[in-house]
């Protein structure tokens, strides 16, 4: 008989631990299936804004986090050609600042402190299969060392396994081929940078962009994103790392990049995935509620991934614990559902939109060389830029009497 769950999750980044971990607190028992054992890297900027401190102080991780990460991030910058240009950085009203922590050790604290609440945390695991099976779900899933198989029963479905990654979920998308405007990500670690303390520039460079910050352990993380096409004609007739290739054409292209990294080793191999894909995905069949990247992505230009998933995870867990309340009617599930895209959108979809029009931007060297002196003149365009992106906004409950409207319905 498949092992019977109030939840099961699937992902176990920011997004499914802080989803597994406010569950468990609130008494359901839940499954957390990973792909990857922990500690692991992965492609992504690292950082943190400010927003999220109070939540992380509500999870419990909160000292751990301050006493691990890099240095606050009180500026923000643009690094195009050969102009640099910073201004400080907004910060919410009563916290601190934002600041970067590798996702090898975000990962692993925040999945731990799912488990410690009561998650069973089961890696390396992959979903092969989910279909509906009475009052929820089964879901078939094999341990990716052993080949054991196992089937679990949860009466709803936390589809936290990102976007880059196709399947065949109903969260999934299906596999494509590859397209001239893919956009691949690329990350690595460098020591003995010389990126002033404190600062988080935009880096800009034609068919990408990027962006570079200090992070735990001394290191200062610098994370990008390429088109295909562009990729392909960097790598044309040469047999390199296609993250050389890219760094190489970067710091060409980019004078604050290359003085940043001129003196700097790289601190393990790079990492890629991808293509990304930005954008809001929140139709889903009632029970089977997508969150972090499955839900909605961002342009990394931003650096907004991490937090949208950790807080898109508390809006979640709001509007199932309000159908808890209810007594978790079936025929309820499609208006928790309605709530929880309509409360996410209304967090997050500015920012999306926002990050699409920044990305284009930085992409195009014509574009930016119009908007130089416009910059170099009011640095306090990236300040508003950064307000656009959602820097300043800590996230507060728009649910009310959630119990109620779903009795009613």
């Amino acid at each position: 008989m498949p092992q019977p769950f109030d939840a099961i999750v699937i992902g176990g980044g920011p997004g499914g631990a802080a989803s597994a971990l406010l569950l468990a607190r609130a008494g359901w028992s839940v499954a957390v299936l990973e792909r990857k054992k922990f500690p692991r890297r992965k492609v992504c900027g690292e950082y943190l804004s400010a927003t999220n401190l109070p939540l992380l102080d509500a999870l419990g991780v909160g000292d751990v986090f301050r006493r691990h990460a890099g240095p606050e991030v009180r500026r923000v910058g643009l690094f195009a050609g050969d102009t640099i240009v910073t201004a400080d950085l907004p910060r919410p009203r009563g916290v601190s600042w934002g600041r970067a922590l590798s996702r090898e050790r975000l990962d692993t604290l925040l999945l731990d402190q799912a488990q410690d609440a009561g998650a069973h945390v089961l890696q390396p695991w992959s979903v092969e299969g989910l279909t509906a099976a009475g009052a929820g779900f089964c879901c078939r899933a094999r341990c990716r060392d052993s080949g054991e198989a196992l089937e679990l029963h949860g009466s709803i479905i936390v589809a936290a396994h990102g976007s880059w990654e196709p399947g065949a979920l109903p969260t999934q998308r299906r596999r494509q081929p590859p397209q001239p405007g893919d956009l691949l990500g690329f990350k690595a670690h460098f020591v003995n940078d010389r990126l002033p303390t404190g600062l988080m520039p935009l880096l800009s460079f034609p068919g990408g962009y990027g962006g570079m910050v200090h992070t735990d352990g001394g290191r200062v993380s610098l994370s990008c994103c390429v088109r295909h096409d562009r990729l392909t004609a960097l790598r044309a007739g040469m047999e390199r790392d296609p993250g050389d290739a890219v760094l190489e054409h970067l710091c060409r292209s980019c004078r604050g990049a290359r003085e940043a990294l001129a003196a700097a080793p790289r601190d393990g191999p790079w990492l890629a995935a991808g293509p990304i894909r930005p954008g809001i995905r929140l139709q889903g069949r009632p029970g089977i509620f997508p969150v972090g990247n499955a839900a909605g992505e961002a342009h990394p230009v931003v650096a907004e991934g991490i937090s949208m998933a950790l807080q898109g995870a508390w809006l979640l867990v709001e509007q199932l614990q309000g159908w808890d309340r209810a007594g978790r009617p079936r025929g309820a599930l499609p208006r928790v559902h309605q709530e929880y895209a309509a409360t996410w959108r209304r967090h997050f979809a500015a920012r999306v939109h926002a990050a699409a029009l920044i990305a284009q931007w930085a992409m195009r060297p014509r574009v930016i060389a119009s908007s130089l002196p416009w910059l170099r003149r009011w640095p306090q365009l990236l300040h508003w830029g950064a307000r656009l992106s959602g820097k300043d906004r800590v996230i507060r409950s728009q649910v009310q009497e959630s119990g109620v409207r779903i009795q009613q319905s």
